[in-house]
């Protein structure tokens, strides 16, 4: 089953490709955050949203509460540990 788990951006890769760092789970990787800017929220002021990730592309903005319940939800169908495991592969490599 493909299915969209809660993530938090935190840190714009590339303004201009709409390309962000997003934390899964302690899990942090690229992805596209073009379907939730727009001109009230542009690029820049999307550092610590909270987004629904799905394929690699950020489908939606959620909150805080919103992202919590989903994920205890996804670990209690066991759902999570695949998707995180999934997107560890593809992880961004850490500079910190």
């Amino acid at each position: 089953m493909c299915l969209g788990i809660p993530g938090q951006i935190v840190e714009i890769i590339d303004e201009q490709k709409k390309l962000a760092k997003v934390d899964v789970s302690g899990v942090k990787r690229q992805v596209n955050i073009a379907c939730i800017v727009n001109d009230e929220h542009p690029v820049a002021s999307c550092v610590g949203d909270w987004v629904l990730v799905h394929v690699g592309f950020a489908m939606s903005r959620i909150d805080e509460e919103e992202a919590r319940k989903t994920l205890e939800l996804l670990i209690e169908l066991g759902e999570a540990q695949k998707e995180i495991e999934s997107m560890s592969r593809s992880a961004v490599p850490s500079h910190e």
